[in-house]
């Protein structure tokens, strides 16, 4: 099939994929409440405690519980019905988000009621995110991994433009409990998507289904990770861009301080990198056809972009730069996700998903968390400035570090299960780090082995 030649982005994974279609739908419709309740959350811990520490400690508290639901979900995503994992772990949330909506009511809203609560949704997303991660390829095909990846990516940005936005309107409106309400109503939404999507069970099933045999089975997909340069390239440049980097945690304090305004300040600012995100799906045409170099200079854009954001006190100015912040972040992350889904084979994509899940979640929350104690020490301004200056250096060390991830092309065959069942025969097939961007099928795979967003994106995927 050929790929578009344009930059307008590829709408052919729906209209081509009923279920795909469905899927999408879910994931806008979940996403839209749950970033309306990133705001809320994060005004409402500011209020109870005055300390951006708090806010970025928050994000830690969801990350660590994802760290233990990835890893078992990979596992549960490479041996069960993918859709059946999505609805099992997504409807409960609908009753954690009316927990929050209650305790919201209450005339001294409980702290730990919102730590409890952000504790069990990364859980339970971590357990389903691998399956939804792993469901994409089956539901478009290779051929369209980066389309999709762009389209999802869209949805999720369309969701942060729009959630944060309303999210701040009800925060200063009706109250921070019609956000956790909507967000309750969002993950019905995905549910009753799903439940009418297809049947995915894993192309090969797993055997062995006891505790050693899933240790087992993780350590297969670490060991697939760690023979595969792209995959390992992959993961630092991601985290080179989230820690340090995620001023998500500081936006009430700069709204605040900064710029003077309210919660409709902060609203602005989590939804201006998604309008830059939403311009930079609907010109991605000419993702699918690219490869490191621009995955490479999108990060680049995102640590440039947050640096001049920190250092303005100008709104206006400092929305445009969240908005090519969110460009940045589109591009990169569209590329990412589809590089570690073409490399990787079925058998392995639950594993690997929730392996690179497991990078995705601790480096954002360790980074929500530094920028905050940072901000302690230094003042907001200072770390957002520190973080940008940080993501800069450190991307053009792993660029320098990594000639495999500067290679990497989406063009090409992934390497077929067979070759990869096996982690070590996998390694060993591997060429050198040097090897050209225009190497062969058999070789070019195992330099660029991998696959999101995610996913849903990972910066607001909950």
């Amino acid at each position: 099939m050929r790929r578009p030649t344009g930059l307008a982005m590829d709408l052919t994974p729906l209209r081509e994929s009923r279920d795909f279609r469905l899927l999408f739908i879910g994931f806008l419709g979940a996403m839209v409440g749950a970033l309306m309740t990133s705001v809320a959350v994060a005004v409402q811990i500011y209020e109870v405690t005055g300390s951006p520490l708090h806010i970025g400690l928050v994000s830690l508290a969801r990350a660590l519980p994802v760290v233990v639901g990835v890893l078992i979900g990979g596992v549960l995503a490479d041996r069960h019905d993918r859709r059946l994992l999505m609805l099992a772990t997504r409807l409960p949330l609908t009753l954690v988000s009316a927990a929050l909506a209650v305790n919201a009511l209450l005339p001294e809203p409980r702290l730990w009621v919102i730590y409890a609560a952000t504790a069990m949704t990364g859980l339970l997303a971590g357990l389903g995110g691998p399956a939804m991660m792993a469901a994409i390829p089956a539901l478009v095909g290779t051929e369209r991994l980066a389309a999709a990846g762009a389209l999802t990516a869209a949805s999720a940005q369309f969701a942060a433009l729009l959630g944060p936005a309303v999210g701040g309107l009800l925060v200063a409106g009706p109250g921070l409990a019609a956000c956790f309400a909507v967000d309750a109503a969002g993950f019905l939404v995905f549910s009753a998507a799903v439940y009418f999507v297809r049947p995915l069970p894993p192309a090969t099933a797993q055997a062995g289904k006891g505790v050693r045999q899933a240790f087992t089975a993780v350590a297969d997909g670490v060991r697939f990770v760690r023979g595969h340069r792209l995959i390992v390239g992959l993961l630092l440049i991601d985290a080179a861009a989230m820690v340090f980097t995620m001023p998500q945690a500081l936006y009430p304090v700069l709204a605040d301080q900064q710029f003077g305004g309210g919660p409709g300040v902060v609203g602005l600012l989590y939804a201006a990198p998604a309008l830059g995100a939403l311009i930079g799906a609907a010109t991605s045409g000419w993702t699918g056809r690219a490869g490191g170099h621009a995955l490479i200079g999108a990060v680049l854009l995102w640590g440039l972009s947050l640096t001049g954001f920190g250092a303005t006190s100008y709104l206006p100015l400092a929305l445009t730069l969240l908005a090519l912040a969110g460009l940045g972040d589109l591009i990169s992350e569209t590329l990412r996700s589809a590089l570690l889904q073409h490399g990787t084979p079925d058998e392995l994509r639950g594993r690997v998903s929730g392996l690179w899940m497991v990078q995705a979640t601790v480096s954002p929350a360790l980074g929500n968390a530094a920028v905050g104690l940072l901000a302690e020490l230094t003042g907001a301004r200072a770390a957002v400035v520190m973080g940008g200056l940080f993501c800069v250096t450190a991307t053009l060390v792993v660029a320098a570090a990594f000639p495999a991830l500067r290679h990497a092309r989406l063009t090409g065959s992934p390497e077929s299960p067979a070759s990869s069942v096996s982690p070590a025969s996998s390694v060993s097939s591997e060429p050198s780090d040097q090897a050209p961007p225009n190497a062969t099928d058999s070789g070019h795979g195992d330099a660029e082995s991998p696959t999101d967003a995610e996913a849903p994106t990972k910066r607001s995927a909950r």
